[in-house]
């Protein structure tokens, strides 16, 4: 389970880092571009993409060291 937090935020994070950069005007299905003022869009975006891979990796790790 959290390893798939981790990569629904890794997904969301970068995905909206790119929007941003890439100044699309398209819709965008990014929650933080929706929640937060323009000025946070892009911290935000690495703030998750980042806390998105500790978690995935956290949710890796712990599955390699469970035992049946």
């Amino acid at each position: 389970m959290v390893e798939a937090l981790g990569i629904l935020l890794v997904i969301q994070g970068v995905g909206g880092f790119v929007n941003r950069v890439a100044e699309s005007s398209s819709y965008s299905w990014f929650v933080q571009l929706h929640l937060l003022p323009a000025s946070l869009h892009i911290p935000a975006s690495v703030v998750m993409a980042v806390v998105g891979l500790l978690l995935a990796g956290v949710g890796a790790r712990r599955r390699g060291n469970s035992t049946p």
